[in-house]
């Protein structure tokens, strides 16, 4: 390992995160934004959102962006020279009214739009979910569009990845964009070192599975688009559970070699 990958891995491992870090050139990310507005006017952006999943299996200009050089140079330097493509799936938060602005309801009276009704993300722990063991799950977020405060820029709590997992429960708030909307309670969260990691448009932000994070709503009039980017170590492999059964039917060698074959389909 050399000095530039031994400095990225010691930081990963004392801080649970790297941001920000370069991935596409102008070139690139034109090309990238050309193509996910394709996705938007063939399916609207309300199911752009979140629901477009594992989309490297149809598309593969996203396929070439989950193995991008820049991207797995990292990701190598991380988890060693061997990587599954675990999932894949872009998010976006659209501009929405301020809650300044009003709406009307169904019997057309008006009233405020208040924060609560924004799309946001809670504050989680992404190993709550994947049912993975033998080794960690590593998270890109590779940024469309900047990351600001202002459009629900990623907030992580430095080092929590060191505590273990932690209480999940169901989110009291409405908007939660995590599909089993769930979330760690508040008084668990040590909100007060939380950290933004903004991007610019091309660059990326990994966490690990452990790592306590979470974004706000987007407040802004700025869409707010990025491809989220799932890999694990070829030693991983997934774990049973009966209450959750989970399926893994979009992995992909990254890069190295499978010895293992936990993923096999």
């Amino acid at each position: 390992m050399n000095t530039s990958a031994a400095k990225l891995q010691e930081s990963y491992q004392q801080e649970g995160f790297l941001s920000p870090l370069p991935v596409l050139d102008e070139i690139e990310l034109k090309e990238a934004r050309e193509a996910f507005a394709k996705l938007e006017e063939e399916f609207g952006t309300e199911y752009t959102q979140y629901s477009l999943h594992n989309v490297h299996l149809q598309y593969s200009w996203v396929m070439n962006l989950t193995k991008h050089p820049h991207i797995l140079q990292v990701i190598q330097a991380i988890l060693g020279p061997d990587v599954i493509l675990l999932d894949s799936r872009f998010i976006c938060k659209y501009p929405t009214v301020k809650p300044a602005d009003v709406q009307e309801n169904e019997d057309h009276r008006s009233k405020p739009v208040t924060d609560n009704e924004l799309p946001y993300v809670a504050w989680h722990q992404d190993m709550r979910y994947w049912g993975i063991a033998g080794g960690p799950v590593l998270s890109v977020w590779l940024a469309l569009d900047d990351s600001q405060k202002e459009n629900g820029v990623l907030q992580v709590i430095p080092g929590s990845h060191g505590s273990g997992m932690l209480p999940h429960r169901q989110a009291t708030r409405p908007g939660n964009l995590l599909s089993v909307n769930q979330e760690i309670p508040e008084e668990l969260v040590q909100v007060d070192k939380a950290l933004i990691c903004p991007l610019k448009a091309g660059q990326m932000s990994i966490h690990d599975g452990l790592l306590v994070h979470a974004s706000d709503a987007n407040t802004s009039q700025r869409r707010h688009c990025g491809l989220v980017i799932r890999y694990v170590p070829t030693c991983a492999y997934p774990t049973e559970d009966p209450d959750r059964p989970r399926k893994f039917h979009a992995t992909q060698l990254a890069c190295g070699v499978d010895q293992f074959h936990h993923f096999s389909s």
